[in-house]
Protein backbone atom coordinates (compact mmCIF):
# COMPACT_ATOMS: atom_id res chain seq x y z
CA UNK A 1 0.00 0.00 0.00
CA UNK A 2 1.22 3.76 -0.80
CA UNK A 3 1.48 6.10 2.02
CA UNK A 4 -2.31 7.40 1.89
CA UNK A 5 -3.81 4.05 2.25
CA UNK A 6 -1.03 3.43 5.36
CA UNK A 7 -1.93 6.47 7.49
CA UNK A 8 -5.77 6.05 6.28
CA UNK A 9 -5.71 2.80 8.04
CA UNK A 10 -4.64 3.77 11.32
CA UNK A 11 -6.96 4.64 13.45
CA UNK A 12 -5.33 7.42 14.73
CA UNK A 13 -2.12 9.69 14.57
CA UNK A 14 0.20 7.53 17.69
CA UNK A 15 -0.93 4.54 16.15
CA UNK A 16 0.01 5.56 12.54
CA UNK A 17 3.65 6.33 14.40
CA UNK A 18 4.05 3.20 16.35
CA UNK A 19 2.82 0.77 13.02
CA UNK A 20 5.21 2.68 11.09
CA UNK A 21 8.00 2.32 13.63
CA UNK A 22 7.24 -1.36 13.69
CA UNK A 23 8.05 -1.73 10.25
CA UNK A 24 11.07 -3.90 9.75
CA UNK A 25 13.53 -1.99 7.59
CA UNK A 26 13.05 -4.87 4.38
CA UNK A 27 9.65 -6.99 4.02
CA UNK A 28 9.91 -10.52 3.17
CA UNK A 29 9.57 -10.02 -0.30
CA UNK A 30 12.41 -7.37 -0.62
CA UNK A 31 15.48 -7.72 -3.03
CA UNK A 32 17.94 -5.18 -2.39
CA UNK A 33 21.32 -6.01 -4.89
CA UNK A 34 24.29 -4.94 -3.22
CA UNK A 35 26.92 -3.35 -4.78
CA UNK A 36 30.69 -1.86 -3.23
CA UNK A 37 29.56 0.76 -0.45
CA UNK A 38 30.60 4.45 -0.99
CA UNK A 39 30.81 7.61 1.42
CA UNK A 40 29.32 10.28 -0.04
CA UNK A 41 31.49 13.17 0.02
CA UNK A 42 31.49 16.77 -1.32
CA UNK A 43 33.37 17.91 -4.38
CA UNK A 44 35.87 18.38 -2.46
CA UNK A 45 36.71 14.79 -1.28
CA UNK A 46 35.19 15.84 2.35
CA UNK A 47 32.63 13.19 4.05
CA UNK A 48 28.99 15.42 3.23
CA UNK A 49 27.22 15.71 6.35
CA UNK A 50 23.70 15.10 5.84
CA UNK A 51 22.73 18.42 7.67
CA UNK A 52 24.55 20.36 5.17
CA UNK A 53 21.91 19.21 2.34
CA UNK A 54 19.85 21.76 1.67
CA UNK A 55 15.84 20.73 1.95
CA UNK A 56 14.04 20.09 -2.00
CA UNK A 57 17.44 20.95 -3.64
CA UNK A 58 18.60 18.62 -6.51
CA UNK A 59 22.16 16.93 -5.93
CA UNK A 60 23.32 14.40 -8.13
CA UNK A 61 26.12 11.61 -7.44
CA UNK A 62 26.90 8.26 -9.51
CA UNK A 63 26.40 4.80 -7.93
CA UNK A 64 27.03 2.01 -8.38
CA UNK A 65 28.66 3.07 -11.61
CA UNK A 66 30.77 5.73 -12.37
CA UNK A 67 27.83 6.54 -15.49
CA UNK A 68 25.20 5.97 -13.75
CA UNK A 69 23.93 9.08 -12.03
CA UNK A 70 21.78 9.23 -8.94
CA UNK A 71 19.28 11.70 -7.71
CA UNK A 72 19.96 12.50 -3.71
CA UNK A 73 17.30 14.31 -2.05
CA UNK A 74 16.35 15.69 1.42
CA UNK A 75 12.91 16.29 1.37
CA UNK A 76 10.67 18.43 3.41
CA UNK A 77 8.91 15.35 5.18
CA UNK A 78 9.54 12.15 6.15
CA UNK A 79 9.12 9.70 3.56
CA UNK A 80 7.61 6.06 5.08
CA UNK A 81 8.10 2.61 3.87
CA UNK A 82 6.20 2.08 0.64
CA UNK A 83 5.50 -1.54 -1.00
CA UNK A 84 5.99 -0.55 -4.72
CA UNK A 85 5.96 -3.09 -8.05
CA UNK A 86 8.04 -2.89 -11.08
CA UNK A 87 7.17 -3.17 -15.02
CA UNK A 88 7.65 -7.13 -14.49
CA UNK A 89 5.28 -7.43 -11.22
CA UNK A 90 7.85 -7.62 -8.90
CA UNK A 91 6.85 -6.30 -5.59
CA UNK A 92 9.40 -4.53 -3.08
CA UNK A 93 9.33 -2.48 0.11
CA UNK A 94 11.38 0.68 -0.52
CA UNK A 95 12.16 0.96 3.19
CA UNK A 96 11.58 5.00 3.14
CA UNK A 97 14.09 7.84 4.11
CA UNK A 98 17.43 8.18 6.49
CA UNK A 99 18.91 10.38 8.65
CA UNK A 100 17.42 12.05 11.67
CA UNK A 101 13.98 13.37 10.13
CA UNK A 102 13.69 10.04 7.73
CA UNK A 103 13.97 12.71 4.51
CA UNK A 104 17.20 11.70 3.10
CA UNK A 105 16.35 9.89 -0.07
CA UNK A 106 18.40 8.80 -3.45
CA UNK A 107 17.09 7.19 -6.36
CA UNK A 108 18.98 6.81 -10.12
CA UNK A 109 18.38 9.49 -12.11
CA UNK A 110 17.66 7.29 -15.53
CA UNK A 111 14.06 7.51 -16.64
CA UNK A 112 12.31 4.17 -16.28
CA UNK A 113 10.91 5.62 -19.84
CA UNK A 114 12.88 6.49 -22.23
CA UNK A 115 15.70 6.16 -19.74
CA UNK A 116 17.23 10.09 -20.20
CA UNK A 117 19.28 11.14 -17.54
CA UNK A 118 21.06 14.23 -16.67
CA UNK A 119 24.83 14.78 -18.12
CA UNK A 120 27.02 17.95 -17.85
CA UNK A 121 25.83 19.18 -20.67
CA UNK A 122 21.95 18.94 -20.28
CA UNK A 123 19.45 17.27 -18.21
CA UNK A 124 15.87 16.94 -19.14
CA UNK A 125 14.79 15.16 -15.56
CA UNK A 126 15.16 16.78 -12.00
CA UNK A 127 13.22 17.37 -9.14
CA UNK A 128 10.70 20.02 -9.02
CA UNK A 129 9.87 21.84 -5.85
CA UNK A 130 7.00 23.94 -7.72
CA UNK A 131 5.09 22.35 -10.02
CA UNK A 132 6.45 22.28 -13.65
CA UNK A 133 4.10 23.41 -16.43
CA UNK A 134 2.58 20.43 -17.11
CA UNK A 135 2.65 19.35 -13.62
CA UNK A 136 0.35 17.75 -11.19
CA UNK A 137 1.94 18.30 -8.06
CA UNK A 138 4.84 19.75 -6.60
CA UNK A 139 7.95 17.70 -5.28
CA UNK A 140 8.20 15.80 -7.86
CA UNK A 141 10.52 13.95 -10.07
CA UNK A 142 10.03 15.52 -13.56
CA UNK A 143 10.99 14.16 -17.00
CA UNK A 144 10.58 16.53 -19.63
CA UNK A 145 11.16 13.57 -22.37
CA UNK A 146 7.42 12.37 -21.75
CA UNK A 147 6.50 14.15 -19.30
CA UNK A 148 6.75 11.22 -16.51
CA UNK A 149 6.73 12.22 -12.99
CA UNK A 150 7.76 10.05 -9.53
CA UNK A 151 6.97 11.05 -5.91
CA UNK A 152 10.55 10.63 -3.98
CA UNK A 153 8.22 10.68 -0.51
CA UNK A 154 6.74 7.59 -1.92
CA UNK A 155 9.87 5.68 -2.99
CA UNK A 156 9.62 7.46 -6.50
CA UNK A 157 6.50 5.97 -7.27
CA UNK A 158 4.99 6.63 -11.04
CA UNK A 159 2.13 9.70 -10.59
CA UNK A 160 1.97 10.76 -14.43
CA UNK A 161 2.97 10.01 -17.60
CA UNK A 162 4.03 6.66 -19.56
CA UNK A 163 6.85 5.41 -17.78
CA UNK A 164 5.75 2.10 -16.15
CA UNK A 165 7.68 1.66 -12.92
CA UNK A 166 8.83 4.06 -10.10
CA UNK A 167 13.09 5.23 -10.43
CA UNK A 168 14.98 2.17 -9.40
CA UNK A 169 15.82 3.01 -5.34
CA UNK A 170 19.75 3.73 -4.20
CA UNK A 171 19.90 2.68 -0.57
CA UNK A 172 21.23 4.76 2.15
CA UNK A 173 22.99 4.30 5.58
CA UNK A 174 22.83 7.36 7.40
CA UNK A 175 25.72 7.50 10.68
CA UNK A 176 24.19 9.81 13.28
CA UNK A 177 27.43 9.72 15.03
CA UNK A 178 29.46 11.19 12.31
CA UNK A 179 26.23 12.62 10.23
CA UNK A 180 27.59 10.91 7.31
CA UNK A 181 25.20 9.09 4.60
CA UNK A 182 26.78 5.92 2.52
CA UNK A 183 25.47 4.14 -0.39
CA UNK A 184 25.39 0.58 -0.48
CA UNK A 185 22.54 -1.07 -2.56
CA UNK A 186 19.75 -0.93 -5.01
CA UNK A 187 16.63 -1.53 -5.05
CA UNK A 188 13.53 -2.03 -7.70
CA UNK A 189 13.78 -2.42 -11.33
CA UNK A 190 17.51 -1.69 -12.36
CA UNK A 191 17.62 -0.51 -15.95
CA UNK A 192 21.47 -0.54 -15.94
CA UNK A 193 21.77 -2.59 -18.44
CA UNK A 194 19.46 -1.09 -20.94
CA UNK A 195 20.97 1.94 -20.15
CA UNK A 196 24.70 0.60 -21.52
CA UNK A 197 23.13 -0.79 -24.48
CA UNK A 198 21.37 2.65 -25.68
CA UNK A 199 24.14 4.91 -24.57
CA UNK A 200 27.26 2.73 -25.31
CA UNK A 201 28.72 5.47 -27.68
CA UNK A 202 28.24 8.76 -25.90
CA UNK A 203 29.13 7.18 -23.01
CA UNK A 204 32.56 6.09 -24.61
CA UNK A 205 32.97 9.83 -25.17
CA UNK A 206 31.62 11.22 -22.40
CA UNK A 207 33.28 8.97 -19.16
CA UNK A 208 36.13 6.91 -21.69
CA UNK A 209 36.34 2.86 -20.33
CA UNK A 210 35.34 3.69 -17.13
CA UNK A 211 31.76 3.99 -18.05
CA UNK A 212 30.99 0.42 -16.62
CA UNK A 213 33.43 0.31 -13.52
CA UNK A 214 31.90 0.17 -10.15
CA UNK A 215 32.02 2.95 -7.73
CA UNK A 216 33.29 2.16 -4.06
CA UNK A 217 35.37 3.68 -1.45
CA UNK A 218 33.77 7.59 -1.69
CA UNK A 219 30.77 8.89 -4.30
CA UNK A 220 31.11 12.80 -4.85
CA UNK A 221 28.03 14.79 -4.50
CA UNK A 222 27.65 18.14 -6.56
CA UNK A 223 24.22 20.61 -6.64
CA UNK A 224 22.60 19.35 -10.51
CA UNK A 225 23.07 23.27 -11.44
CA UNK A 226 27.16 23.07 -10.68
CA UNK A 227 26.76 19.30 -12.11
CA UNK A 228 24.97 20.36 -15.00
CA UNK A 229 25.32 23.54 -17.68
CA UNK A 230 21.75 23.48 -19.06
CA UNK A 231 18.81 22.41 -16.72
CA UNK A 232 15.90 21.86 -19.12
CA UNK A 233 12.18 23.52 -17.03
CA UNK A 234 9.38 22.27 -18.93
Amino acid sequence: MDRRQFVASCSSGITCLSAAAALPAFAADARPRPYARALLTNEYGDPLKASQLRAQTNYVFHYPFEATPVFLLKLGEPALPQTLVTRSMDSYTWPGGVGPARNIVAFSAICAHQLVYPTPQVSFISFRKNRAQKGVADNLIHCCAEQSQYDPAQGAKVMHGPAEQPLCAVLLEHDPKADTVTAYATLGGELFDEFFRKYEFKLSLDVGPKAKNAVAGRAAVRELERYCRNPIRC
